[in-house]
């Protein structure tokens, strides 16, 4: 015991080290995010809690917080991965609670979302999709229309504002998944989770998935996306019920929510308004079909996406 304060008495009269220490705690009192704690709490931090919380105070500020010194989520540099520190006060003092932060929450709704949904995958280079590549695969076309329209989507999202997604029409491999799959990633860099459906798969799912108990949830899912992306609408053979009973409600429920959602089909609204209409036992059912058009119009605005066929 005599050793180790005889140590602690040394440091104590350590000049260097009186000056380290003071260096590093103004640098941490001068911390934006701590000052402004301390102000909001000046009534019940005194000076001497602060002094007895440097440490946890130099623990917070060297910590990476909404992933602002993060280069991804496998690069996190705090001491829990995929954790940030947040202020709070205690009895004793100022201490550190954890949250799950940004990227790894928007990780974990992409893993809930393909444990339910069987049809959230997509081909292997729609993974790493960029608006950049997409322009310089091909010049031709449309393009430049198409990616200012998906940049400024991007640029301009705020959850709750009502802003049109894109209703994409056009031929077999012109690139209109891989521009869904551009937007998602491009979303995913500012925190922003979507969530990519290929229809004719997910319709498929959806019926098989009433034995299973779980197509409440999986609707619930679809419904509530912060940005929803319905791939080949009009691929699939739609019945009555996948209409009205499942497509119908996802996008009447975005319609009400502000929810951005986002389509590709190889139909025009004509046609896909023509492949609605009819049932596959042949009924012909315009109302029920101009119902869903009608979200759909409010929901996306439509863009003929033109160009070389990629899959050749």
């Amino acid at each position: 015991m005599r050793r180790i304060g005889d140590a602690l008495n040394k440091l104590a009269n350590n000049v260097e080290f009186n000056q380290k220490y003071e260096y590093i705690k103004n640098e941490v009192l001068n911390d934006e995010q701590i000052r402004l704690f301390l102000n909001e709490n000046s009534s019940r931090v005194s000076k001497e809690k602060v002094e007895k919380s440097l440490m946890k105070l130099y623990e917070f500020s060297s910590q990476s917080k909404n992933c602002d010194k993060c280069p991804s989520l496998g690069g996190c540099v705090n001491m829990m991965q995929g954790y940030h520190p947040k202020l709070v006060i205690n009895g004793n003092g100022i201490d550190l609670s954890y949250e799950i932060c940004p990227r790894k929450a928007v990780d974990d709704e992409k893993r809930k979302h393909e444990k339910l949904i069987q049809s959230l995958y997509v081909p292997k280079d729609i993974l790493s999709a960029s608006l950049d590549d997409f322009y310089h695969t091909d010049i031709s076309g449309n393009r430049i229309e198409a990616i200012e329209k998906a940049t400024s989507f991007v640029e301009e999202y705020i959850p709750g504002k009502q802003q049109k997604g894109m209703y994409l029409h056009g031929s077999f491999g012109v690139g209109k998944t891989y521009l869904l799959g551009a937007i998602a990633n491009e979303l995913a860099k500012n925190q922003i989770s979507s969530l990519i459906v290929y229809v004719p798969d997910f319709i498929r799912e959806i019926k098989s998935s009433i034995s299973d108990n779980t197509l409440n949830d999986k609707i619930e899912m679809t419904k509530k996306a912060p940005v929803l992306m319905l791939d080949d609408i009009g691929a699939e053979a739609m019945s009555s019920w996948a209409r009205d009973e499942v497509l119908g409600p996802i996008l009447q429920f975005r319609m009400l929510e502000n929810l951005p959602t986002f389509f590709t089909s190889n139909f025009d609204f004509d046609g896909l308004q023509n492949h609605l209409t009819f049932s596959q036992r042949g009924e012909k059912e315009e109302v029920k079909a101009a119902r869903i058009m009608e979200r759909i119009n409010y929901l996306a605005e439509p863009l003929q996406l033109t160009g070389e066929n990629r899959r050749r």
